[in-house]
């Protein structure tokens, strides 16, 4: 069965090449020409993967992107941005984008990037189906397969990417891990030495799961090495 695209793009002319050239590679496609259609298909159809310009009347891709996140539409996305921009970079990924491309760009670029991102969520979907039911360390803890996580009792909320990197940390408990090491598990993307995503993924983490971001007692810096996980010492 074909593999469903969602275009969200209010350039008539790039929406159409993209629709083309995804229908050309084998796709189907629908296209949305403001973030609120965008948005409204996005929940009430089933999409493999979502392009999502950043940039859109009535709301924009940012809040698109938030607003499905928030609702637990975990579909793939890869953003489209005008601007070849850090902050507009890291925030699209932040709010738990797959993948950024910045226009102009190629539609054979665009067609590879959307197979890349689509066999990345399938690989994870299978690593997840296939990993441990929980991972529970002092009163935190995470089952993988349901995208819940608790502390004390209390349910967390979590962008997919914080998920999938605070997962990967647990996995890997005791292990120092680069930050270098993390984008090429967490993004699987080569974000060319940008690391800062990272950070600011980590700093989300402990807000989230400490009791003091700044004195941590699970996601520990090792100074000039990375990251890691522990278990908190008792008492």
């Amino acid at each position: 069965m074909s593999k469903k695209i969602l275009i969200v793009e209010d350039e008539h002319s790039i929406a159409t090449l993209l629709s083309y050239n995804l229908v050309q590679a084998g796709f189907e496609t629908a296209v949305a020409n403001d973030g609120r259609k965008g948005y409204d298909l996005a929940v009430s159809e089933n999409f493999d993967l979502i392009v999502l310009d950043l940039m859109l009347p009535e709301m924009d891709g940012v809040e698109v992107c938030k607003t499905l996140r928030q609702n637990k539409v975990n579909t793939p996305i890869i953003m489209l941005t005008a601007k070849d921009d850090e902050f507009d970079k890291v925030l699209g990924l932040e709010l738990g984008a797959d993948d950024y491309m910045t226009k102009p760009f190629s539609p054979r670029e665009v067609v590879a990037r959307i197979k890349a991102v689509l066999r990345r969520s399938e690989t994870t979907k299978v690593q997840q189906d296939d990993a441990s039911a929980s991972f529970i360390s002092g009163k935190l803890e995470v089952y993988p397969d349901r995208f819940e996580a608790f502390l004390r009792g209390e349910p967390l909320e979590f962008t997919p990417k914080e998920f999938e990197l605070l997962v990967y940390l647990m996995e890997n408990k005791n292990r120092v891990l680069t930050r270098d090491q993390l984008l090429s598990a967490v993004w699987k993307y080569d974000f060319a030495g940008d690391t800062r995503i990272v950070d600011v993924h980590i700093s989300h983490l402990r807000e989230k799961i400490e009791e003091n971001s700044r004195k941590p007692i699970f996601i520990k810096t090792i100074r000039g090495l990375g990251y890691k996980f522990e278990e908190p010492k008792a008492g």
